[in-house]
């Protein structure tokens, strides 16, 4: 009887010890939205061409602005130029939070990374990754992705 005791005992031990475990990784995995490892490069969000960003004339020279793609992905849209646009995942490649526009930077609000806003690039960590970029043009005085 002891031995089974035992057998028991260090079952539930063992079970306990697993979901514990189990419970560490998915808090740990909570951090980023989409459970990509630190560093990693998300992909842009698929956008089917021609699909309508934001109007051009929304924003200002050298500024950026949060938009969604049809299906419902993060993106950010910058005006490089008084008729041109660039555009970007809005997923910092840290942890995946959504980047917010400030100005010329685009700013992650959960570990503080900074992002340039014409190009994607980081200018302050921990990220380590550019932004993915996604593929636009203005039309008609439409920022469209190409």
């Amino acid at each position: 009887m002891t031995a089974e005791l035992h057998t028991r005992r260090k079952v539930l031990t063992t079970g306990a010890a697993v979901a514990g475990a189990a419970a560490g990784a998915v808090a740990l995995t909570a951090c980023g939205s989409d459970g990509s490892p630190s560093g990693s490069t998300a992909a842009p969000p698929a956008a089917a061409p021609g699909e309508t960003l934001t109007a051009l004339s929304d924003i200002q020279v050298g500024q950026a602005k949060a938009a969604k793609t049809a299906d419902g992905k993060d993106v950010i849209v910058t005006r490089t130029a008084e008729g041109t646009a660039a555009a970007f995942s809005a997923i910092c490649t840290h942890q995946g939070c959504a980047v917010v526009p400030e100005g010329a930077e685009l700013k992650c609000p959960c570990h503080n990374s900074i992002f340039d806003a014409a190009t994607g690039a980081v200018k302050k960590g921990p990220a380590d990754q550019p932004l993915p970029s996604i593929a636009v043009k203005v039309t008609n005085g439409q920022v469209v992705t190409a």
